[in-house]
């Protein structure tokens, strides 16, 4: 271990070039003629400082013209130089856990011109992508997994005696609250064999400041404090702290990690959003994930957005928190994205963010249940699938009344395959027991999150998008929990509308109407286990079409075919929804688009249906 020190982070100034370059090739200067890291190893010391001010600068002109994770990327340009100037990657292998933050790694391998395409169809990924470059190894955006993908790559280049070869995983404090990552530190300890460098990349926070035990003994790491050190306690070598923005140390520090041949943890401090006012301004996130920006202020481009579903759940939530005074919030490392901050600022003795530890939140809300609160766990649609076992085995296997707010379920948009919501239906789907909501409009958000929280007989959970929640739409009959939102005088076909697939639904039966079929639009609202209403009011019909945002296998309309069978009701079930695939980044109107989930999509698949000769129309 090196001597104990008291770390201070020096300022930076700020980067003054932002939309200045005046050169007419896309990136001026040596980032412009960088052609890889064989190139960045040849760079005289003394360019590096240029070199960085104007990585910044170009981060900050595309990120902000394009949305994306602008915070984390800032406060690695120091870093990423030093890991490509001291390991040759791709020999050398580069993990960077969850990868949001690999911004600077695409720039240093190549890709620096190519970033007016971030995050849009066809073009830059946000994340790692194989498909892009021999430099990215995984494309994980899901935290904490890089050092048992490194343990695994460790022990393969072993097998080959491929003993040059290093491997690095870089991993934020935020990511080390994840049982995975200490699951590898367990094993990466006991193996003083394997050579796996761990660079600890520490700027206090994921999106919020990291919270837990683990957090506080990084913080007495940095200045001087700690009695003991946790990664040695645990059989790794131990390297730092050292200031991520000082290549003069950073560089001679990672090389001899690398010369230590051996699991070794170097303790990078680092400081989140580096470079650009705005971002420290923020004291919430630190410009995390932004969207498009003006670059000069870093507000938003074209003033306040419409209120999106997390704002309403968000208001509706705190309300119910005045209600129920056993009602308490968990989130696993962002208050702020899952709509809770509110919440927590309102009630602070009622709040808890575990870290990015979604199975410990899970289990903890089921022992919140069994002592008789009221919990409510708020997640992202895909990290929900982290933690079944315990939705499964430890909420529903004891019929916990516990709330699951999903917040990006379905299409998210430009984070990619990794972030797209769309495979909480079939999971929640074999959970006994659980009933699942899916609100269509703001009104329905609202009435569905207070009768899942007063449901104290079952676990519940809602979904909804990341997307403006729009106007409500009103139903113009009630058919117990089944809102009709469409009657025609002569039903045919009837269209199950998911959620906020209703506007499109509606839309499409209005067009159908004007052809000569008459389409009822229904929104079950509690779509898992398929209510009865439902049932009763497709046997009135010919053909029955189900409508949702997520992947069909096992999704809402293989519910309902399953349902009308078991009932011995032979009208026949399309079901319109995702693929089973995983899906690229893009708009979220594009991806539905590109899925057949169009109004005008809605209606040709309708009528496809309506033709074939197996349906009993003519």
């Amino acid at each position: 271990m090196t001597a104990p020190t008291v770390l201070t982070v020096p300022t930076v100034p700020t980067v003054p070039t932002v939309l200045a370059g005046t050169d007419d090739r896309a990136v001026p200067g040596p980032l412009g003629d960088l052609a890889g890291p064989g190139h960045l190893r040849a760079l005289p010391v003394g360019a590096l400082a240029l070199l960085a001010e104007q990585i910044r600068t170009l981060l900050i002109e595309k990120v902000t013209a394009a949305g994306g994770h602008l915070g984390p990327n800032l406060g690695v340009v120091e870093l990423t130089i030093a890991l490509h100037r001291v390991f040759e990657s791709p020999h050398d292998t580069l993990l960077f856990d969850t990868g949001h933050q690999t911004y600077v790694h695409k720039m240093l391998t190549g890709r620096q011109h190519e970033f007016d395409a971030l995050r849009r169809p066809g073009g830059l990924s946000g994340h790692p992508s194989r498909t892009e470059s021999a430099h990215d190894m995984i494309e994980n955006s899901h935290a904490s997994t890089a050092l048992s993908y490194a343990d695994g790559i460790a022990k393969a280049r072993a097998l080959t005696g491929e003993h040059g070869r290093a491997v690095v995983a870089v991993v934020g404090d935020g990511a080390l609250t994840g049982g995975l990552a200490l699951e590898a530190l367990n094993n990466l300890g006991a193996a003083p064999e394997r050579p796996v460098v761990v660079v600890l990349n520490d700027n206090t926070r994921s999106y919020a400041p990291t919270a837990g035990a683990l957090a506080a003994h990084l913080a007495a790491l940095r200045d001087g404090r700690a009695r003991g050190n946790l990664f040695e306690q645990l059989g790794l070598a131990y390297l730092g702290p050292v200031d991520g923005h000082d290549l003069a140390v950073l560089e001679p520090t990672l090389r001899r990690a690398r010369e230590m041949a051996r699991p070794v943890v170097v303790h990078v401090v680092t400081d989140k959003g580096r470079g650009y006012p705005p971002a420290p301004a923020d004291r919430d996130e630190k410009m995390h994930a932004v969207g498009v920006l003006d670059p000069l202020t870093g507000r938003p481009a074209s003033g306040p957005p419409p209120p999106t579903w997390t704002d309403v759940f968000s208001e509706h939530v705190t309300e119910l928190g005045g209600h129920y005074d056993d009602l308490v919030a968990i989130t696993a490392a962002m208050p702020g994205p899952t709509g809770l901050s509110r919440f927590a600022e309102r009630f602070p003795e009622r709040f808890h963010d575990v870290g990015i530890a979604e199975q410990h939140a899970v289990a903890s809300a089921a022992g919140l249940a069994t002592a008789g609160a009221r919990p409510l766990v708020a997640v992202y649609s895909t990290f929900l699938n982290r933690a079944y076992d315990q939705v499964l085995m430890d909420v529903a296997l004891h019929r916990l009344p516990v709330t699951f707010v999903l917040d990006r379920a379905g299409i998210t948009g430009p984070d990619g395959a990794s972030h797209h919501g769309m495979w909480d239906v079939p999971l929640l789907a074999s959970v006994p027991g659980l009933r699942l909501a899916v609100p269509r409009d703001p009104s329905s958000l609202r009435t569905l999150l207070t009768e899942a929280v007063e449901d104290q007989e079952h676990p519940t959970a809602l979904r909804f998008p990341k997307a403006a929640a729009g106007a409500d739409i009103p139903a113009v009959r009630h058919l117990g929990p089944v809102d009709v939102l469409l009657r025609p005088d002569t039903p045919e076909v009837l269209l199950v509308a998911v959620g906020p697939l209703a506007a499109a639904c509606l839309e499409a039966g209005r067009h159908l109407a004007s052809t000569g079929t008459g389409a009822t639009v229904v929104d079950p609202r509690w779509v898992l286990p398929v209510p009865a209403e439902l049932l009763d009011l497709a046997a009135g019909h010919r053909l029955v079409v189900t409508v949702e945002d997520n992947v069909r296998s096992g999704g809402v309309g293989d519910a309902v075919a399953r349902a009308l069978a078991d009932r011995g009701c032979r009208v026949p079930v399309t079901s319109l929804g995702l693929p089973g695939r995983f899906l690229p980044h893009g708009s979220r109107p594009e991806l539905l688009t590109a899925a057949g989930l169009s109004a005008e999509q809605i209606v040709h698949a309708v009528l496809r249906a309506r033709a074939d000769p197996a349906h009993p129309f003519t």
